[in-house]
């Protein structure tokens, strides 16, 4: 599958502890299914990042399925396809609402 590069992703923090070593914080995964061209994908990509600057902490995953035939025929008609945790919370057009929820359910 191939994955967008550097920038998209959120990776994880390392905090010190006076007590110890390095502790990693493990951020919940947000996975956008996505092709090239469709512009619902990038605004929905857009309104994701976005949701950083309001504090929202995540790792996020942009994958094409045009990467995988298997992928393409489950999701074409879908994306942009929206996983937290496996889970599915936004299809067609991002549901900003129900992601934000999800997230809430999951931060720190």
């Amino acid at each position: 599958m191939r994955f967008r590069g550097p920038g998209r992703t959120g990776g994880r923090n390392e905090e010190s502890s006076a007590s110890g070593p390095p502790q990693v914080e493990q951020l919940e995964t947000v996975v956008l299914y996505s092709r090239p061209g469709c512009h619902l994908c990038e605004e929905a990509l857009a309104e994701i990042v976005s949701l950083r600057s309001e504090g929202y902490r995540f790792e996020l995953r942009e994958i094409d399925i045009e990467s995988d035939e298997s992928l393409l025929r489950r999701l074409l008609e879908r994306i942009p396809v929206v996983e937290v945790g496996g889970q599915v919370v936004s299809e067609l057009v991002l549901d900003r609402a129900a992601l934000m929820a999800r997230l809430d359910t999951v931060r720190p």
